[in-house]
This record gives C-alpha cells, structure tokens and sequence, in this order.
C-alpha cells in the first residue's frame, strides 16, 4: 500500500505489472522522463472526453506544464464550454444500456441531448452560448476578419463572467488552455453543433464563411507551431482515441519533410488510449508502428498503446504526473527503485 505523498504513482509503479496495466505504466514513466528532461507534450483527443469531464484531469496538468498544445475535435472545444456554463443541467443515465427507443425519445422530447451515460441540455447550452457567440460571427463578418475556430471559444470563455459558471472553472480545460495560450487546432470543426449552427448563419447570409479559417490554414499555422514545440528535446505526442483528432496533427511531420522539404525532429514520444480494437484500414485501431511507414513515428521513438477507457487511465496517469511535478526527486527515487526483476 502507497505510504508516501505519491500514492497514486506508487499504487501504479507497485501494481501495474502487466497487459494494459503494464502499458500505462511504462507510458508514464516516458512521459514523465521526457517532460521532466524538458520536452513537451501535445496532446489529440476525439471522442466526447469534454461531456465526460476529462477536464477534472486535464486542467490542473495544463497548469501545471505537462501539456502544452491539443488538437481536439469541434465538439469536445464546445463541450468544454458547455460543462462550464451549464453544468447544472446535465442529466445522467447510468441505465443507458437498458433504453429503449422510447426512453431515449423521452429524452429528447426534454430538449437533452444523451451522450453514452450523460446528456448535454439544449437550452442551458447550445442557445445560451448561441446568444453570445453568433454576435462574434456577425461582427467579424461586418468587419471582415478572420480567425481560427478555437480563437472565437478563447475569446468567449475568457470573456463569461464568474457569475455564468455553473461548473468549475478549475476543472475547465478549455479555460486553461485560452488563459496559457496554447497552440490548438481543430481540424474538422464543421462536424460540431456549432459547426451546423455556423453553418445555417452562413447559410442565410447572416454570416460569410470567410470569417473561420480553414483547416488547410490549420496545418499551415501547424508547421511553425511545432517547430517551436519541437526544439530542444522534442515534443511528444498522447492520443485519446482516433480519428482526424489524432490523423491531422501527427501528419505534420512528414509533410514538413515532403511537402516543405525542410528538416524537422520527428515525434519524441507516442501513446495512444484506444478502445478500438485493431482491424483492416482502421486509423483509431492502427499499431503504431504502421506509423513508422509514414515517416510519422521512427523505430526509436518509445511507443505505448493502452486498449482501454480513457476516462479510467488518463485521470489516473495525470494525476500521477502531477505528483511528479509536486515532488520530482521523491518521484525519480520511487521509478529508480524499480529493479529489473520488479519491472518484469
């Protein structure tokens, strides 16, 4: 049993031995190795991390300097600023697999919106942040200027005042990544509710499209960005799930190599926390080492994949992390005591 003020990195060094356990154990100790070296972490996360609070976890380890760029899907940009605004009207359906299509009708005759075993409330969330934002829209439209997706969400949760949160604001991330100013892209932010909600401003002239960049202008920034996240001893790269969170970002290497022809540092660290089970042409259930074929990832850059749920393993690694941030020295003493047999 933990007997320090590291017990979470302690329960992990002395009962991860093996399979996943084993996998997210050795993950982190890289993690911590290469971020206490200097290096720097970014981080793609897809799925619906944002409804499942993974923000508990995430912004205190944004604070703390253990991430320090994210690309994420358009919906869990939004769903960070939902959870904060709205918090209250959330509702849980721990019973979800046992719905029937009524339940779920039932649902959404109450204007909720389920996500697995929660549900985001339409009028608390979606049109609350509406009446705030499509005013951003309209402006930029009126004066012609453009920004990235992610600066219109920076500017406006900075913006709500205390007295409109109804969630932590500590355990916001998208607060704390506006307030750090970290480099963030989202690429295929018109798959979002406020993609389509853009969309049907654009659609009745209201707004011009011209006011959100592009993704193409996304992985342009991209290239300077990780040029400065990648100096000195590089930049790591940790997945939550699949798909173009995950796809977008990693490419960034090889098309400065190629398509730039300009050297760059590949990935210094990779791991992903996948559910997916691996299969034929599937992104989210590729091994990494498929990735070395890309000139994404080379064969000495340390690889982890973790099949398991996210919201287990990430609050559990980060908050290890953070005990290492807390106490470096305790912490490299405890992972040095890891002897060969005990490692095995």
């Amino acid at each position: 049993m933990p007997t320090t003020d590291m017990p979470l990195l302690e329960f992990v060094l002395g009962n991860f031995k093996n399979f996943n356990a084993r996998a997210t154990r050795d993950a982190l100790i890289a993690y911590w190795r290469h971020v206490e070296g200097g290096g720097k972490m970014f981080w793609a996360v897809a799925g619906a991390m944002s409804s499942a609070q993974l923000g508990i976890s995430l912004a205190p380890a944004i604070r703390a300097g253990l991430i320090h760029g994210f690309s994420v899907t358009g919906a869990n940009l939004e769903e960070s600023l939902f959870r904060l605004v709205a918090h209250d009207g959330y509702r849980d359906f721990p019973d979800y697999r046992y719905f029937t299509k009524e339940d779920d009708t039932r649902i959404l005759e109450a204007r909720m919106r389920r996500v697995t075993d929660t549900s985001i409330p339409e009028d608390e969330a979606f049109r609350a942040v509406e009446r705030f934002l499509v005013p951003t829209w309209k402006a930029a439209t009126e004066a012609g200027t453009r920004r990235f997706w992610h600066e219109y969400f920076y500017e406006l949760i900075q913006a709500i005042g205390p007295e409109l949160h109804q969630g932590d604001p500590e355990a916001c991330w998208l607060l704390a990544a506006a307030r750090a100013g970290l480099p963030i892209v989202v690429p295929g932010h018109e798959d979002s509710t406020f993609g389509n909600i853009f969309a049907s401003h654009v659609k009745t002239g209201e707004c011009s499209a011209s006011i959100v960049k592009s993704g193409i202008e996304y992985m342009a920034a991209f290239y300077d960005q990780y040029r400065e996240l990648s100096a000195g001893p590089g930049v790591g790269f940790f997945q939550v799930g699949g798909g173009i969170a995950g796809d977008f970002p990693i490419c960034v290497v090889p098309s400065i190599k190629y398509d730039l022809g300009e050297p760059v540092k590949p990935w210094a660290y990779f791991c992903q926390i996948s559910d997916s089970t691996t299969s034929y042409g599937s992104y989210s259930g590729a091994t990494p080492n498929e990735k070395i074929t890309w000139d994404k990832l080379t064969k000495d850059t340390p690889m982890f994949v973790v099949e398991s749920d996210a919201t287990i393993v990430v609050p559990l690694l980060l908050g290890a992390l953070l005990e290492c941030r807390r106490n470096p020295a305790r912490a490299d003493a405890l992972i040095a005591g890891l002897s060969p047999e005990r490692k095995a």
